[in-house]
């Protein structure tokens, strides 16, 4: 099992139940396929750095997951589907990355504190 993290964007003008309800698709379709669900987080509306489908802001989601190669591909595909998905990015993280995240984790946990 190889180590990824994706960061999407959601469309700004979904509900809060809309955003709940489509990371939980996804989500459920990360663990349904076998992923083992290291963090997630949610970063809020934020201001995107260009127009995307002429919005200005959209709401940032991270997963940190573990799970098999083979099963990205229809993970992204899920997301092309998806027309509340602005954006997506997956990438598969070495141990140095690994490292660095397991800081910002503890960082996150600290703050929450």
């Amino acid at each position: 099992m190889n180590h990824y993290e994706t960061v999407f964007i959601l469309n700004p003008v979904l509900s809060d139940t809309q955003i709940k309800e489509t990371v939980k698709k996804f989500e459920d379709y990360l663990v349904s396929k076998g992923a083992e669900m290291v963090w997630k987080e949610n970063w809020g509306l934020k201001k995107l750095a260009y127009p995307i489908q002429k919005k200005k802001t959209g709401f940032y989601h991270l997963f940190d997951f573990k799970v098999a190669g083979e099963i990205i591909t229809p993970f992204e595909l899920e997301f092309r589907r998806d027309d509340s998905i602005m954006r997506y990015l997956t990438v598969r993280l070495d141990k140095h990355a690994e490292a660095w995240a397991e800081k910002r984790r503890e960082r996150n946990k600290e703050s929450k504190k």
